[in-house]
């Protein structure tokens, strides 16, 4: 032992020795062959295997015997932690890549159907709009309204929580001038900190946070892919943003709403990340 608490003292000096700077303890062994080397080295691995595999197991089946509740909690404060991550780094000036139109997967592939089953009537359909600084009623807006504001197109990656992602070509309007169009706040930090969307038989709803939603990517959208929307994919108006996974991008809006409250979310009341953010 005493060769090998002499040998303490070769080990290299200074922080940018990682042992040093996390103030390790550690020993040299005395110098060793080969072939010791390598018996010392196999024995190690595979005690370390062996633990590690006996703590997934227990892993494993301590998941299992937790009660529904438990993990309900504990994925939920995981989400929390998440969000308060993204969030934090969230720029809201930062833009996702675009693609060249060539890049616009085809066919479009249709996924989700909440709160658009039936058909619904394109010309008796409205956007009721409530929660609008000075207003006591909600304000009704109609296609020919959303369709007088700047046209926006953008080509950018739709992703889906399930995996999958595809390349979109939308067109709409920025959901941040139809803000400045259509209520008196004309900058996102006056705004109330939540938005809601619902389809218009309240089937499907939606949570968002505001800087997300008034991020210059996210779109108020009535045509995909160089065509009017079909009722599959949301007509007469959805939402796109490649700031937050598809689950957020409401199908067929039929009410917004602005609060301070945070909002219900469908896919959060099921146990999902209310955030989803990308």
């Amino acid at each position: 032992m005493k060769e090998a608490s002499e040998n303490i003292d070769k080990w290299p000096d200074g922080l940018e020795n990682s042992a040093n700077a996390l103030k390790e303890r550690r020993s040299l062994s005395a110098e060793m062959s080969d072939a010791e080397a390598r018996k010392v080295l196999a024995s190690r691995s595979r005690r370390g295997f062996l633990l590690g595999g006996v703590a997934a197991l227990a892993g494993i089946f301590g998941w299992r015997w937790l009660p529904e509740e438990t993990k309900v909690g504990f994925l939920q404060n995981v989400f929390r932690f998440n969000e308060s991550v993204t969030s934090a780094i969230f720029d809201p000036t930062r833009l996702s890549p675009q693609f060249p139109v060539e890049k616009v997967t085809r066919p479009s592939r249709v996924n989700g159907f909440l709160g658009i089953e039936s058909e619904i009537d394109l010309d008796a359909w409205r956007l009721n709009i409530g929660g609008i600084q000075g207003r006591s009623s909600d304000l009704v807006l109609t296609m020919d309204d959303i369709r007088k504001l700047p046209k926006t197109e953008s080509i950018t990656e739709f992703k889906c929580i399930e995996g999958w992602s595809t390349i979109v070509q939308w067109t709409g309007i920025r959901f941040s001038d139809f803000v400045t169009a259509y209520t008196p706040w004309k900058n996102p930090e006056d705004m109330p900190p939540y938005v809601s969307l619902a389809t218009p038989d309240g089937a499907y709803f939606v949570g968002w946070d505001t800087p997300s939603i008034m991020h210059p990517q996210t779109l108020l959208v009535y045509e995909m892919n160089g065509e009017m929307l079909t009722s599959n994919h949301g007509a007469p108006l959805r939402l796109a943003s490649p700031t937050k996974y598809g689950i957020k991008q409401l199908k067929r809006i039929g009410r917004i709403d602005f609060t301070h409250e945070r909002p219900q979310d469908y896919w959060a009341n099921e146990g999902y990340d209310w955030y989803s953010g990308l």
